[in-house]
């Protein structure tokens, strides 16, 4: 963002180190143009067209390279500027151009009369696009001195250079301009766009801030290079353009300092640091009420301690980013990528109002293009940040649906996966397993609780090895499982049970130190017409406790009249690790 509000341009040929194509256009376009001796001198209330050129021949007026950025003081009277073209002389159709457009009049006189020029005069059909620009008249000879006066002006007085070109040149300039700058605009306002449509479908107000700093950013390089006046022919902000800049900076700073603040999350890595940062937001929104109060003092005031105001709040955002990047925050980093460039331009452009680096002309297209280049970025590390919380609540998901022990579905969890899968078709076919472990409970009390948690986890990932994918396994409590297995017929069902039962068996856990091993019985139901997920529960908890009844180690499936107990047996017979060969 830049500090000061110079009406600042664009010229194809500054995007040095942004495109190389434009850039070599730029160069051959240089060679083109006409080169010209500058001088200048401020306004005396008896001077006349006439008497100025006469001084200036006579060697009076200061003298200025016109090809580099040149600062004229705010006269009362205004200033005036004669441009001598130099040989060789060209008399095809020329145009005189002002970069960056300045935010007052510029009035030129020519053979044929006098011409104002200025961003938001309209009553021309022919208008520079990032610059003013002046046809100069064909009756005009090459030679002639080219006489212009800045009208006074309360706006601040920016550095301007001066290039006369051929016409073709112009126009090549001036469509390549156009490329340039409509492209930024359009990536600033398509990320404002995205920004706005997150922050209401997310609810997340990070979204806002920053699209309302994005937005307003645009619109202070809108009236700059004068692209809101010319090409898109804005006429009803004539006359506002520092009423407009001026409020626009102030909220764009304050919609800056928000979004910094919960973007690089500065309650968790700089508190400190919020406080000032609030209190910038709040002092630029009074500025603004101040400036639009149309009391003389009030906006008299405002003017004064904008820029103040602007060097010290960028000063405190980058020192905030850096402690909160220092401290671990991700998304300071994408702050510091995005606002570092900018900081930078915004110094170096306000040096040249000060009459430093006349010949980086290009950092007014920079400024432009370092927009683009920020909301590129931050929205990067919005998208980061999205992904990062959607990471963090997967983590926090899992650790509630999952039980920390088993590493399987806990039973809150797997109620609601089970009752969303039979809330599908009701003529799918379904088997319930209900699973308890076999002396569990002599386990623990002969071997400790540890020895019984690593029995469960064990008994849990047999389960699930044994289970496919598909098939939903649950932690019911204590010693019990659950499994669902959908598209599963009886026959099927009874056959998986009977798997896992053997496959528990196999682990020889002992149970009580002796000849004794931990084993599963597995209740079956199968699912009828208008179960519910407890009444089916309900059913493979009284088949498993059949099996229990039974003996152990066994399946029992519950029926619609009695209880069929499977033919698996006790497996007596079991292969022990030993013979693993």
């Amino acid at each position: 963002m830049r500090i000061t509000i110079p009406a600042s341009g664009c010229h194809w040929r500054s995007r040095v180190g942004f495109v190389f194509g434009l850039l070599c256009l730029a160069l051959g376009a240089a060679r083109a143009a006409t080169p010209l001796n500058g001088a200048w001198r401020e306004v005396s209330a008896s001077d006349t067209p006439q008497i100025v050129l006469d001084e200036y021949h006579s060697g009076l007026l200061k003298s200025f390279d016109p090809s580099l950025l040149q600062r004229f003081p705010n006269a009362r009277l205004g200033s005036w500027v004669v441009l001598a073209p130099q040989p060789p002389w060209n008399n095809d159709e020329r145009v005189l151009t002002i970069y960056p457009p300045t935010l007052g009049t510029v009035t030129v006189y020519g053979s044929d009369g006098k011409q104002s020029l200025a961003l938001d005069d309209f009553s021309e059909p022919e208008h520079g696009h990032g610059r003013l620009a002046w046809r100069v008249p064909a009756t005009q000879a090459a030679s002639a001195p080219i006489l212009l006066k800045f009208e006074p002006s309360t706006n601040l007085s920016a550095p301007v250079r001066f290039q006369l070109q051929p016409w073709s040149a112009y126009a090549q300039q001036d469509a390549q301009w156009l490329v340039f700058a409509s492209a930024s605009f359009a990536v600033m306002l398509a990320m404002v766009l995205m920004a706005l449509c997150f922050a209401w479908m997310l609810r997340d107000v990070t979204y806002a801030w920053y699209g309302g700093y994005i937005l307003c950013y645009t619109l202070i390089q809108g009236i700059q290079t004068g692209f809101l006046f010319h090409p898109l022919e804005w006429e009803w902000m004539a006359g506002t353009a520092m009423l407009a800049g001026t409020v626009a900076i102030a909220l764009s700073v304050a919609f800056a300092s928000m979004f910094m603040m919960r973007f690089c999350e500065l309650q968790r890595y700089a508190r400190l640091l919020r406080v000032p940062i609030i209190a910038l937001a709040v002092g630029m929104i009074q500025l603004v009420l101040m400036r639009c109060s149309h009391v003389p003092l009030l906006v008299e005031v405002a003017q004064v301690l904008l820029n103040p105001l602007l060097m010290i709040g960028a000063a405190l955002l980058l020192i905030a980013a850096i402690v909160a990047a220092a401290r671990g925050s991700r998304q300071a980093w994408f702050f510091l990528a995005g606002w570092t460039p900018l900081l930078l331009l915004t110094a170096m452009t306000s040096a040249q109002v000060n009459g430093a680096l006349p010949q980086l002309d290009w950092l007014n297209d920079a400024s432009l293009a370092g927009g683009a280049f920020e909301a590129v970025v931050l929205s990067l590390g919005l998208a980061d940040r999205a992904l990062r919380l959607r990471l963090d609540r997967d983590v926090v998901r899992g650790l509630a649906d999952y039980d920390a022990l088993t590493e399987v579905l806990n039973r809150r969890a797997w109620g609601e996966r089970a009752g969303a899968a039979m809330a599908g078709d009701p003529a799918r076919s379904m088997a319930l397993l209900f699973l308890d472990l076999d002396h569990f409970k002599l386990l623990n009390d002969r071997q400790g609780h540890n020895t019984g948690d690593r029995a469960l986890v064990a008994v849990a990932r047999a389960l699930v090895a044994e289970l496919r994918p598909a098939d939903l396994l649950g932690r019911y409590g204590g010693e019990e499982f659950v499994a669902l297995l959908d598209a599963t017929m009886a026959e099927q069902a009874m056959h998986v049970a009977t798997r896992l039962c053997r496959r528990v068996h196999r682990l020889e856990i002992p149970a009580n130190g002796d000849s004794l091993l931990l084993s599963i019985s597995i209740g079956v139901a199968m699912r009828q017409q208008g179960d519910s997920l407890e009444s089916l529960i309900e059913r493979a908890d009284q088949a498993m406790y059949n099996a229990k009844l039974n003996g152990r180690n066994q399946v029992c499936m519950y029926g619609d009249t009695k209880l069929l107990t499977s033919t698996a047996p006790h497996l007596h017979v079991v292969e022990r690790r030993g013979s693993e060969s």
